[in-house]
């Protein structure tokens, strides 16, 4: 399971870098036509779909980092074990809920196959698959947090190991 996480961990930050490359590039090209002249109008595109696949990879390395919003504030604060199960309750409606918004998201990428963007034409399946695919990471990473706290013993603290390295 551990080997499955780091792969998982492993795709999903090459698919930010990748996505980010693309959006720098992007937004280079589109300076770069209004310095000059007139930028590209595929490049307002683009860049939006960009943003979205930044956001769809880096949703559950976010999970995983602490990055999210989260209220550590109230959750410390409370005596005994209380922190690890609200952590661990957390981690499960999180699993909960993308399971429940997985179908529909689905339903929504499959709707986009029948529609193109205007100024790439562009299948607009592959920029709503964004919406499945954020549900995907987010629910994969907090099962992985629950595997870690429940057959693991660990905490469920964010995992700021990356920082130090």
């Amino acid at each position: 399971m551990l080997r499955l996480e780091s792969i998982f961990y492993t795709i999903c930050r090459i698919g930010v870098g990748v996505s980010f490359l693309v959006l720098i590039l992007t937004v280079l090209t589109q300076v770069l036509g209004r310095t000059f002249s007139s930028s590209p109008i595929w490049t307002e595109e683009l860049t939006r779909f960009a943003m979205l696949y930044v956001v769809a990879f880096g949703a559950g390395l976010s999970l995983r980092s602490g990055d999210l919003v989260n209220v550590d504030v109230v959750c410390e604060q409370v005596p005994g074990e209380w922190p690890w199960r609200l952590r661990l309750l957390s981690a499960a409606i999180t699993v909960a809920l993308c399971a429940y918004l997985i179908p529909a998201a689905w339903k929504y990428v499959s709707i986009g196959a029948m529609q193109t963007s205007p100024a790439m034409t562009l299948r607009m399946d592959i920029v709503h698959f964004t919406v499945f695919g954020l549900l995907v990471t987010l629910l994969v990473f907090s099962v992985f947090r629950i595997y870690r706290m429940v057959v693991l013993g660990e905490d469920g603290k964010a995992d700021v190991r990356e920082e130090l390295e």
